[in-house]
């Protein structure tokens, strides 16, 4: 028997705009009706060597008044993506877990007697909890404002949260609640739990670039709720790499590029299923936000593969010095750039829109006959379908790929992008050994493929990077006094890069010559 799934959204708060949020009109009328602030303290249990966490469970023990509440969540996976996670809440006699009124058949192979016998307490929060009821259209939402700080031993970090949890109505008011809260103070999607945060506290993690995390479909999954999955799992691998993008890094802004292309592709797979205005918004933030993040990282690719391999071959070369200064302040103000959009209100907001698009847009409500069956239908035979018809049109390209110019090459590689994608967002709703075993012989493929078709392009790129930065001025506004050293060091990194032409794409021909052969995963 599985627990009914907790509906709920966190947002993060700056600790300085809770005054200002406790006394906003939106929080006014119910704090009349509001019970008074409380402290809780949750002491959080696993074994020494956190397997629990491996397993994505949290099991905390929280004390309220003279009660003991004993919550196990599943942390991980595709319910815990954003907004829904499996809870298994019961009451206890005393500080210690008490596993037996917990035997569900979904934790029976967890909690062994082996791993009964090791929990310890590892860490715990102490928070000052305000509750506030609100009553939103016909549904009642609880807004919970915590403010107080994660502890393990003698290390502490501050935790200052508001979540909404739906009690009854439409889940569509949760994000118009968090719409009128983020017009008030600047909150911002939080996809770290509190148990997320103590263990990293306690494993001295600090903010690392996050890859794409698997996505738990089933063959008996509708198209809805596997695009809702998918979409779930890309946004938050875009919220969870924003600390490492701030802090530097990256690969943490590498990420987020791959989040926001693996989520184009999802609406992409959907098309058919998501039509309306709201979606063509959603396209055009996302395409906002793409292009903001893009000049830093190909200025990442340009100066790792290209220009850092000729200054190392011949670092007092003319102009080599003035032009790896050059391509360096360039790369360092696209990064604050992109940094700038990151920490933006508009961001902010887009974050907030797109998790209510998934949730609960216009889409979701949909009256009409053909979007509803589209929404209900099976996804095994549209995955199919839609994994053919890809398939076969890269099949076709890839057959004259030596005759293709760079932008059809472009576009090639951007389809096999997408295949790529799909296969693995659709590998679960076909299972079975030989499925597997062909599915990763297919992706494999795919990537080798377009890592060469990638190459391609990025030679096309690294062309016009070095062509715009002899061509630009200083800011001064006038032409760069070292320009014609400039100019000769360029050209020794375009020779380079068009000298390459005809073994990348050599290299392209035999990884599609190589997936051709691969056999389909699906039926």
């Amino acid at each position: 028997m599985w627990p009914a799934p907790e509906v709920e959204l966190k947002l993060e708060v700056p600790a300085d705009s809770l005054y200002r949020l406790a006394r906003s009109p939106l929080l006014r009328a119910a704090r009349k009706k509001s019970p008074k602030p409380a402290t809780l303290v949750s002491v959080y249990f696993d074994t020494d060597k956190l397997k629990l966490r491996h397993k994505g469970l949290s099991l905390r023990v929280r004390r309220i008044g003279r009660r003991h509440i004993q919550t196990i969540k599943q942390e991980s996976g595709e319910s815990a993506a954003v907004f829904t996670r499996d809870e298994w809440e019961h009451q206890i006699g005393g500080r210690q877990p008490d596993l037996d009124v917990a035997q569900d058949a979904a934790l029976g192979p967890v909690f062994g007697k082996k791993v009964r016998r090791s929990l310890k307490p590892i860490f715990e929060t102490r928070v000052r909890r305000t509750v506030y009821p609100i009553h939103s259209g016909d549904s009642e939402i609880e807004l919970t404002i915590d403010k107080g700080k994660v502890e393990a031993g003698r290390q502490s970090s501050p935790l200052c949260e508001v979540e909404l949890e739906l009690k009854r109505g439409e889940s569509a008011e949760l994000f118009k609640l968090a719409r009128m809260l983020a017009e008030e103070v600047p909150v911002q999607l939080a996809v770290k739990t509190k148990a997320e945060r103590g263990y990293a506290l306690i494993a001295g993690e600090r903010p690392e670039p996050v890859k794409a995390a698997s996505v738990a479909l089933t063959p008996n999954c509708s198209r809805q709720s596997s695009f809702q999955a998918i979409a779930r799992a890309c946004l938050r691998q875009l919220v969870a790499n924003q600390p490492a993008t701030l802090g530097g890094d990256p690969e943490g802004l590498h990420q987020m590029r791959v989040a926001l292309r693996r989520l184009r592709a999802a609406v992409s797979l959907f098309a058919d299923m998501l039509i309306g205005p709201r979606t063509e918004e959603m396209k055009t933030q996302f395409k906002w936000i793409t292009q903001e993040l893009g000049p830093a990282r190909e200025l990442d690719v340009f100066i790792k593969r290209v220009a850092r391999p000729v200054a190392d071959g011949k670092p007092n070369g003319p102009g080599m010095a003035v032009l790896a200064k050059d391509i360096q302040r360039r790369r360092d103000e696209a990064f604050t750039r992109a940094c700038a959009a990151v920490e933006s209100t508009r961001f902010r907001d887009l974050v907030l829109d797109v998790a209510g698009w998934i949730e609960a847009g216009e889409w979701t409500r949909s009256t009409d006959d053909f979007v509803r069956l589209l929404r209900e239908q099976p996804i095994v035979p549209a995955a199919a379908d839609e994994l053919r018809r890809r398939w076969k049109k890269i099949l076709k390209a890839g057959a004259q790929l030596d005759e293709l110019d760079p932008q059809r090459r472009h576009k090639m590689r951007i389809q096999a992008k997408k295949l790529r994608y799909a296969s693995e967002f659709f590998g679960g709703a076909f299972p079975g050994k030989k499925a597997m075993r062909r599915r990763k012989d297919f992706v494999v493929g795919l990537e080798k493929l377009q890592d060469a078709l990638g190459d391609l392009n990025d030679i096309a790129v690294h062309e016009g990077l070095s062509e715009q930065i002899v061509d630009a001025q200083d800011a001064s506004g006038k032409q760069h006094e070292d320009r014609a050293k400039k100019a000769f060091a360029a050209g020794r990194l375009s020779g380079r890069e068009e000298a390459r032409i005809a073994s990348v794409l050599k290299d392209a021909q035999l990884a599609y010559h190589a997936f051709a052969k691969a056999k389909p995963f699906w039926p």
